[in-house]
């Protein structure tokens, strides 16, 4: 007796997956704003699972850590530290952490924020390795990346999902190896 096709075909790679299943609005938040949404490729268990597994073959023993960044990068980060038995810190919203925490200011393509990294999670020299689901102009992740750095971490790399190439945000992450599963 034969198997299913699909139980024999091979997985569809990562960026196989996030091509198919994004989808954009044009308008939002605000005029002028296209607005690329991940939660459908999120909401796919087999695009999840090879976004997963593509973020932490790419990276495979290079981290200690896994930085995710609030919210979506959260989700990322947890499924790899999980895959790869690694530690998870989380990057937060400015105002949502108690205790000591570092703070960096930031602007984004349609505002300003800041997020927060609480202090003395990890020993020092920790290897940790950044995620998100875009990279669009890079404030957010260069902001996360100076986090990690004044908490006394080593930095390893950037993981996303989607990169926005037109908005060069890559250029605002100086040298740390940055790894786009798609770029459009």
């Amino acid at each position: 007796m034969q198997p299913p096709a699909s139980a024999s075909a091979a997985p569809a790679p990562a960026a196989a997956h996030v091509e198919a299943l994004l989808a954009s609005y044009a308008d939002f938040p605000q005029p002028g704003i296209m607005f690329r949404d991940l939660n459908p490729v999120f909401a796919d268990a087999a695009a999840f699972r090879a976004i997963i597994d593509d973020l932490a073959d790419q990276h495979r023993g290079q981290f200690d850590a896994v930085a995710g960044i609030e919210a979506r990068g959260f989700l990322l980060a947890a499924a790899v530290g999980y895959a790869a038995n690694a530690a998870v810190l989380a990057v937060r919203k400015g105002g949502k952490l108690p205790g000591t925490v570092l703070t960096e200011e930031y602007n984004l393509e349609y505002g300003s924020a800041r997020l927060e990294l609480e202090v003395g999670q990890l020993p020092a020299g920790t290897r940790v390795l950044i995620l998100d689901d875009v990279l669009a102009t890079g404030g957010t992740i260069a902001a996360t990346t100076r986090l990690i750095e004044r908490a006394g971490y080593t930095l390893t790399g950037v993981g996303v999902v989607l990169e926005l190439i037109d908005l060069h945000g890559r250029e605002r992450l100086g040298t740390a190896p940055v790894h786009a599963i798609v770029s459009i």
